[in-house]
């Protein structure tokens, strides 16, 4: 398998579906934690390797940390789903799915929210970062 910004967006592109089978079966207005585990089960029903909670080590001028970062979701090791349950996205959410792909050294993101009518219209943004831009794109 070669990685490329086609392959990326293609598991982006299932993971928006099984995002989408969970509203449509859930609707809005649950617990995000509820919306997590339906998502991450979903994702692993399309055949996605999904991780959930998935720590990231971080280090200050050198020096490891002991205080871990954790991904809402990792799903095949490349695209970051941080999931959101909220009446609005605001700013500091998309800087904070920012942070977590340049820390984790992950070229794409997914900041979905489930609290809201249609998840592809209001609660979907992509994000991609240098890492994306750099890969061939077929």
């Amino acid at each position: 398998m070669r990685i490329t910004q086609k392959y990326i967006n293609e598991i982006a592109f299932r993971a928006v579906g099984c995002a989408i089978k969970v509203h449509r079966e859930l609707g809005p207005g649950l617990l995000e934690s509820i919306y997590e585990e339906c998502f991450v089960l979903e994702c692993k029903l399309e055949g996605l390797k999904i991780d959930q909670q998935k720590e990231l080590s971080l280090v200050y001028k050198g020096i490891p940390l002991k205080k871990k970062y954790i991904l809402d979701t990792l799903i095949e090791d490349l695209v970051i789903a941080e999931l959101k349950s909220t009446s609005e996205l605001i700013p500091i959410y998309h800087a904070q799915l920012l942070s977590h792909m340049n820390i984790g050294m992950k070229p794409k993101g997914l900041l979905i929210n489930f609290n809201c009518m249609n998840i592809t219209r209001d609660g979907l943004i992509p994000f991609v970062n240098h890492l994306f831009e750099e890969l061939p794109a077929e």
